[in-house]
């Protein structure tokens, strides 16, 4: 599956309508399924434009302690679809990537008042850095 299709796939269809997919799979019966056009309307029925994330930063928000990675305010991770630019903590991007791959494919997260914009905090609770997470749309 090409990079374009699983996006299309991965906003196209609900957690729950590819949960009810595996169960239909599993019997081997068509499960019926209406998709809606990727980026045409909203909920309200109005015109949306599709922005696609093109890319996530991360970027140390504070940091306290001694960080053995040697992280500071401001430092910056790009993550893209091909790769990671610049310099992490493997603990740190291990912990973050979930939240990462998530945001790069337009995952929704409920409680987040910008929901482009989410805080993660390094696993080392003696030396703890914060990293703010942003998506980079394209336009």
């Amino acid at each position: 599956m090409s990079d374009c299709d699983r996006r299309d796939f991965c906003k196209t269809l609900s957690c729950s309508l590819v949960g009810g997919l595996a169960v239909f799979a599993g019997t081997g019966k068509a499960m019926p399924v209406a998709a809606p056009e990727i980026g045409m309307e909203d909920k309200e029925g109005g015109a949306k434009p599709a922005e696609k994330v093109t890319a996530v930063i991360a970027r140390v928000k504070s940091q306290k302690g001694t960080c053995a990675q040697g992280h500071k305010v401001g430092d910056e991770t790009r993550f893209t679809e091909s790769g990671v630019e610049g310099r992490i903590c493997i603990h740190a991007l291990y912990s973050m990537l979930p939240a990462v791959f998530a945001m790069l494919f337009d995952a929704k997260f409920p409680w987040l008042n910008d929901p482009d914009t989410k805080t993660h905090a390094c696993p080392d609770a003696y030396n703890p850095v914060v990293f703010e997470i942003t998506r980079v749309r394209e336009g």
